[in-house]
């Protein structure tokens, strides 16, 4: 792998935390290898990291943990979670973690509140793991909200595929894996144009969900991202390269002027695609979920944020199955708001269906 402009924005790496033995397996070495110049350092496990792992004290330095630290570990257990949501599976992790800061990440930070990127480097593994998995499937005995035909395998529940493939080829060769299955399409989510996603060969098995919302919102909330313009403009070109391209507004966030946000967001869509693009359209609408602890850590770090996210006239707590209070927007309301969502998206991008939407 060489590097890019875009690898270069995103990530300055001088130290890689590795696990026993793995910096000398194959992906391993391909990680570092393409960023040489970084400290190696022999850690436990990718979850036991002195310093990092755990330290609350990192939301002064979040941005630079991220651009500069990476982690290499196995993944030791393989499983494939059912969803029934965005995706039939959620495959196993070939990464966690993001290059990314958006304020209101949900992934948990398992290495420390930073949650830099790392790699499992036992991707043949859980390649393997996968084609037995959809092998033993068989056909879809029907359709449902995340494909009418296939099995569809989420494989970027923790991190960013877009990021991760400027680091190692594990994307890729999930790409590859899918591109060969019968029964079978990779899924995921991203926030960040990678024009290297473009040279794969996804023959149609590869579903990529760009998530938008309106731009003076992520200009606020997306930190390192892509413009929203710039993967709107994006769209077209994935199609052509023979992906799927399906839409992920997420999170809507809600204050006094979103509807026309949304409407504009939508007519850009519409205004900025091709036909064959929008033909194939599909998009799940999620509505914030916001995190108490993670309101506090967003004070310390980035404050504006929360004025947008932190909403305590529109929102109610509800504790979650780990215990935290995590606060969604008020019942009562939020139905009503969905709704007027997905009016708006049947007005100005006819044809995009709604697969789902809370």
């Amino acid at each position: 792998m060489t590097a890019s402009p875009l690898a270069d924005r995103l990530l300055d790496i001088k130290r890689i935390y590795h696990e026993p033995g793995v910096d000398e397996s194959p992906r391993g070495r391909q990680v570092v290898e393409r960023f040489s110049g970084a400290e190696l350092i022999e850690v436990p496990t990718h979850q036991q990291i002195p310093g990092l792992y755990g330290n609350a004290g990192n939301v002064e330095d979040w941005v630079r943990i991220k651009q500069e630290v990476l982690v290499l570990g196995e993944k030791k257990s393989l499983a494939a979670r059912r969803n029934e949501r965005s995706s039939d599976w959620i495959a196993p992790s070939t990464a966690n973690g993001c290059a990314m800061a958006c304020a209101y990440c949900y992934v948990p930070r398992r290495k420390g509140y930073a949650n830099p990127i790392t790699v499992f480097t036992n991707i043949e593994k859980i390649t393997g793991y996968l084609e037995r998995h959809a092998g033993r499937q068989g056909t879809k005995p029907e359709p449902n909200q995340c494909d009418p035909v296939d099995w569809v395998y989420d494989i970027g529940e923790n991190s960013d595929c877009s990021v991760d493939a400027m680091v190692s080829d594990n994307v890729r060769d999930l790409v590859d894996l899918f591109a060969r299955l019968p029964n079978a399409k990779a899924s995921f989510a991203t926030k960040l144009v990678n024009r290297e996603l473009l040279t794969y060969a996804p023959r149609g098995r590869t579903r990529v969900r760009f998530s938008l919302m309106p731009a003076e919102t992520s200009k606020l909330v997306d930190i390192r991202t892509s413009k929203v313009a710039d993967r709107i403009a994006a769209l077209d070109d994935f199609v052509e390269a023979g992906y799927e391209v399906h839409l992920n507004f997420s999170p809507v966030i809600v204050h006094e002027n979103w509807r026309a946000d949304w409407s504009e967001l939508l007519e850009q869509i519409a205004d900025n695609t091709a036909e064959r693009t929008r033909d194939q359209l599909a998009a799940e609408v999620i509505f914030l979920t916001h995190n108490e602890g993670l309101h506090d850590i967003n004070l310390g770090w980035h404050p504006k944020a929360e004025d947008l996210l932190w909403r305590p006239d529109l929102q109610q707590l509800k504790k979650s199955q780990n215990g935290q209070w995590n606060v969604r927007y008020k019942t009562a309301w939020k139905g009503r708001w969905v709704e007027q969502l997905a009016d708006l998206v049947a007005e100005k991008l006819p044809g995009c269906r709604i697969r789902y939407a809370f």
